[in-house]
């Protein structure tokens, strides 16, 4: 008898194969690789061919499904640092701190609101919903992002900033909803929320993000003047910038995907080789790649039918308001009076304020917290209304936002962009 094991590695070398040499079809069709994924993991899974048989519930499973998506999300942070070239200006940054500093809290709180109101949920539960579910994912949202670090499209660079930076910036409020699960009573903990989960975690998570990252960098170059590292594990250099900056934040309390997401913007300015943070670069989006294909294979393989059907009510509610109303209302009251940088427009153009409130994709980020959240307390019938509304969502989310993205983005790039482009300056550019 053939072994499984074998059987899964002949599938996904197949499908592998099948997506790579497929690729320039792919490319153009209203179709995101993600969604062949999540389809062949439902074909490997129980309501398939019964090749992955992984289960939420049991222990270990789950403990390897929280490791697998933390790793492939502070691949994609990093990955998200190293294509941003921006200067550190504030004004540059402007449309990043709107989609954080507004556009986040905006929605947790509103699917909070939605989870107390309309889903029966304490107001831990929801808070704890809202900040699952309000992170945009850096993994399966590539198309929309910024493309290389020549870019500068002021759209693709909204989605990667906030790709990169909202998946830490969440971690406060999850936290937030796992405490208010174990004690009702918010003064028991409420200070030291503040203090550590808030303050200290968010500053820590900065600091060492530049800190690992200059150290590295440094402790490189100066190697590669006596003697040149061998050109084939030169790349293996951002995997250890990762792995170094994201273990040291953790040991001291700080928020790792933050470090990381930090330590890819560091890296890309400290190298005088302009060609070496685009060989990281070209390195760390492979490796991208190849965990999204498991990641969404998993997600496929532990989709129930029954159990998706059971919370069907709950999850169309919330992908509805989310999709079509927080997410969109969030944005344009996030981007109002805003300016775009390099532009003589007074105002950040209506197509693209509509964009940013469509791309609003969830995916692993989403899966990492609800992993987190179960193996810190969240259980019971209140943690499987949670996870099936998040499994059901990310399902929806690889669907609509995976068909819609590229003939949105191939609309976006022939009118909006290729306008912007032979639009007269009227100010010095922000990035010479």
């Amino acid at each position: 008898m053939i072994d499984i094991y074998i059987l899964e590695l002949l599938v996904i070398g197949l499908l592998l194969l099948a997506v790579t040499l497929g690729s320039g079809w792919i490319a153009r069709l209203p179709l995101s690789f993600a969604l062949i994924y999540l389809l062949v993991g439902i074909v490997l899974g129980p309501y398939g061919i019964g090749l992955i048989q992984l289960r939420r519930d049991d222990v270990f499973n789950a403990h390897v499904l929280e490791r697998l998506t933390e790793f492939v999300v502070i691949v994609s942070v990093f990955s998200c640092g190293l294509k941003i070239v921006r200067p550190f200006k504030l004004g540059v940054w402007d449309i990043t701190i709107r989609l954080i500093g507004l556009l986040m809290p905006i929605s947790i709180f509103a699917l909070a609101i939605v989870g107390k109101l309309f889903l029966n949920m304490d107001w831990g539960s929801a808070i704890l919903l809202g900040a699952i579910l309000a992170p945009t994912d850096p993994v399966l949202a590539s198309e929309v992002q910024l493309t290389d670090t020549k870019d500068k499209d002021e759209l693709r660079f909204g989605l990667t900033s906030e790709g990169g930076l909202n998946d830490a910036l969440a971690f406060p409020f999850v936290y937030f909803g796992i405490y208010a699960l174990k004690d009702s009573n918010w003064n028991n903990w409420f200070k030291q929320w503040v203090a550590v989960d808030l303050i200290w975690a968010i500053a820590s998570g900065i600091v060492m993000g530049i800190l690992v990252g200059k150290a590295i960098v440094w402790i490189d170059r100066k190697i590669q003047k006596r003697r040149s590292a061998d050109q084939l594990m030169e790349d293996f250099v951002a995997i250890s910038i990762i792995l170094i900056t994201y273990a040291l934040t953790e040991i001291i309390n700080g928020y790792g995907f933050l470090a990381v997401f930090i330590a890819g913007l560091v890296t890309q300015r400290s190298y005088r080789n302009p060609e070496k943070p685009l060989a990281q670069l070209e390195f760390i989006e492979r490796l991208e790649k190849l965990l999204e294909i498991a990641t969404i294979l998993l997600l496929g393989s532990i989709l129930l039918f029954p159990q998706m059907l059971k919370y069907g009510t709950q999850s169309l509610l919330v992908i509805v308001l989310l999709f079509f109303i927080i997410r969109p209302v969030g944005v344009w009251i996030s981007t109002i009076g805003m300016r775009p940088v390099n532009s003589p427009r007074r105002s950040l153009h209506l197509g693209t304020r509509w964009l940013l409130g469509w791309f609003g994709i969830r995916g692993v980020g989403s899966l990492y917290y609800l992993a987190y959240a179960f193996g810190h307390g969240l259980k019971d019938e209140i943690g499987e209304l949670i996870a099936w509304i998040t499994y059901t969502t990310i399902v929806a989310s690889v669907i609509v936002h995976g068909i819609s993205s590229t003939p949105l983005m191939n609309w976006y790039e022939s009118t909006i962009a290729n306008q912007k482009k032979s639009t007269p300056r009227a100010t010095v550019d922000e990035f010479e």
